[in-house]
């Protein structure tokens, strides 16, 4: 199944420094830009990738090694690559002074169609919040206009437009509305005649594609594909080893040291969260809870107590919060 699944990773060492919420979406990151997960992703989201074998796409399309949290999506234009020079793929964003914002996981691909090569420029990002105050997709059609402004200098330049790259933004969505679970939905640029008939070559205006996959649960069993491999890679119910069995089982993805060893820093990670989200929104419940009795001018011996009975707190775990 290829020497690409051998390789070690650093993905281990890089996020120990990190704090545990951090270490979380990096260790996300780190785990969707393994080639062969980005493989399954392709071929079940990418038309160009459909009839292609997932070996072959980890092994042989995914182009050098995918860039995991470092591009930024709005690098300042103060630092333009001199007119008559092509940048390498690997840093065709990458700018003196880089955004806050990054590209969660940026590479490049080659896939065969129609008896030659095509170049694609991918990105996939890993979002949990589905309404984050604006329309999702807009983002992801953003970030495939930027992916092709950013072409400029990179792939092409001066006025040689026919050299521009079609572009992937794919969004995974882990908690979406009831009525987008278990979906998987591509928004792109399509032909369309208003008067007449025309039929121009595709590959001309079908320069980018926006993907909502939207997640589902886990228990749901008449889900399969991609859908099931993500939703059980970042399952907060199983554990490292079902994980590990299921994907080796089920898509035939050999679980190297080190791929193991990056599901259950994941698992124990996710664990780990779950559980400072319980202690934090019991906090804040304890700390309103308190507040609202402090106002009605209750005696704080008596609040006290109520704290302990409420929360089965000891009394000098309630005093952290009433004294």
């Amino acid at each position: 199944r290829g020497k690409y699944m051998e390789k070690e990773t650093t993905v281990a060492r890089k996020i120990r420094l990190l704090s545990s919420q951090a270490r979380y979406d990096k260790a996300c990151k780190r785990l969707l830009a393994e080639k062969i997960i980005l493989a399954w992703i392709l071929k079940s989201c990418v038309e160009e990738f459909q009839d292609c074998d997932v070996n072959d796409i980890a092994a042989r399309y995914i182009v050098g090694t995918p860039q995991v949290g470092v591009v930024p999506v709005d690098p300042d234009e103060s630092n333009q690559i001199p007119e008559g020079e092509v940048a390498g793929t690997g840093v065709e964003d990458a700018t003196a002074t880089e955004g806050a914002v990054t590209y969660d996981v940026r590479f490049v691909a080659s896939a065969p169609v129609s008896g030659k090569w095509i170049r694609l420029i991918l990105n996939i990002e890993a979002q949990n919040d589905f309404y984050p105050g604006y329309p999702l997709i807009k983002r992801g059609i953003y970030y495939c206009s930027r992916m092709i402004s950013a072409q400029c200098g990179t792939e092409f330049i001066n006025a040689d437009y026919e050299k521009i790259k079609k572009v992937y933004s794919i969004w995974l969505c882990m908690n979406p509305p009831m009525s987008r679970k278990n979906t998987i939905t591509n928004y792109c640029i399509t032909e369309d005649n208003l008067v007449g008939r025309v039929k121009e070559r595709k590959e001309y205006y079908d320069l980018m594609s926006a993907v909502m996959v939207c997640l589902g649960e886990e228990s749901d069993r008449e889900q399969g594909g991609i859908l099931k491999l993500l939703n059980i890679l970042f399952s907060t119910e199983s554990k490292a080893r079902e994980k590990q069995e299921i994907l080796e089982r089920e898509f035939s993805i050999k679980m190297t040291k080190t791929l193991k060893r990056e599901v259950a820093l994941m698992c124990n990670l996710s664990q780990w969260v779950e559980e400072k989200g319980i202690k934090k929104g019991m906090e804040r419940g304890i700390e309103a809870t308190v507040s609202v009795l402090k106002e009605l001018g209750i005696n704080e011996d008596v609040i006290l107590e109520k704290v302990k009975e409420k929360f089965s707190l000891t009394e000098s775990q309630a005093k952290k919060y009433v004294m």
